[in-house]
């Protein structure tokens, strides 16, 4: 299925290998860590990180950090997104300072298929633009001649009111909303995402921008990421009775396509 989903990798830890590898064998070394740094060889380094990922020995991977530009993507994406809070900061575009004119939406596919459900749908979406943009102009206006008689001048009660309007109009908007974020998160951060938002349960936009994040670090950091996705690549699927049963498929996607 197909969003409009946009995902950047902005920046991210400058050899990150190779500072999981120190960071990791500092611990037994009586080396200085610049001399330790400089020793160690890319052949070494991967075995090293290899035999990290899979004896699940994660605290190193704190040590790089990984920041994505994500664009086209729902307030309802973002609400589960921001759920992943240990070793993960955001900024989203704020709804309570930015104007929502003729606001972008994101189609689930399944409503796409339909015909008759995907003209209800734009139709709702633009009742709400509607329905928001009136009842921001009539705050504005409420907040404009309030504020002109506390002795604001009017450049200031202009911009002030509409800010105060927003504010409160902003409750009308749907999850559908298009919005922007731009999320930093560590390695192993990333390692927990991806074990819960790549598997076939997950809801099916964050299962994509997750996806599409995990291809992204894999080029950068291909070691790091050697053992990521659901859960179910490297183990049994930990979903009980809930289990997709497509285990077979799932393992042959992530350890073929995004390797």
């Amino acid at each position: 299925m197909e969003t409009n989903c946009r995902v950047v990798l902005l920046a991210y830890t400058p050899e990150p290998e190779r500072i999981i590898a120190s960071a990791a064998k500092l611990c037994y070394s009586p080396s200085d860590i610049q001399s330790l740094m400089n020793s160690l060889q890319e052949n070494e380094i991967k075995r090293f990180i290899d035999m990290l990922g899979r004896l699940g020995h994660e605290s190193p991977f704190e040590h790089i950090n990984f920041t994505f530009g994500i664009e086209g993507v729902s307030r309802s994406l973002t609400h589960q997104l921001v759920r992943h809070r240990v070793g993960s900061s955001y900024s989203q575009k704020s709804q309570r300072y930015v104007m929502e004119g003729a606001f972008e939406y994101i189609v689930p596919p399944e409503i796409k298929e339909l015909p008759e459900a995907y003209s209800e749908y734009k139709e709702a979406m633009e009742l709400q633009q509607k329905s928001y943009d009136k009842i921001a102009k009539m705050l504005h206006d409420k907040h404009y001649d309030k504020l002109l008689e506390e002795g604001k001048t009017e450049k200031q009660a202009k911009s002030m009111a509409e800010k105060l309007a927003i504010e409160d109009a902003r409750f009308v908007l749907p999850n559908a909303c298009e919005t922007k974020i731009v999320v930093t998160m560590n390695a192993r951060a990333l390692f927990n995402f991806f074990h819960h938002r790549c598997c076939n349960r997950a809801q099916w936009e964050i299962r994509q921008l997750a996806t599409k994040m995990l291809m992204l670090v894999r080029q950068v950091a291909p070691t790091v990421f050697k053992y990521s996705g659901p859960n179910c690549v490297n183990g049994p699927c930990p979903e009980g009775s809930m289990t997709c049963g497509l285990i077979d498929e799932v393992r042959k996607q992530f350890k073929a396509e995004y390797s």
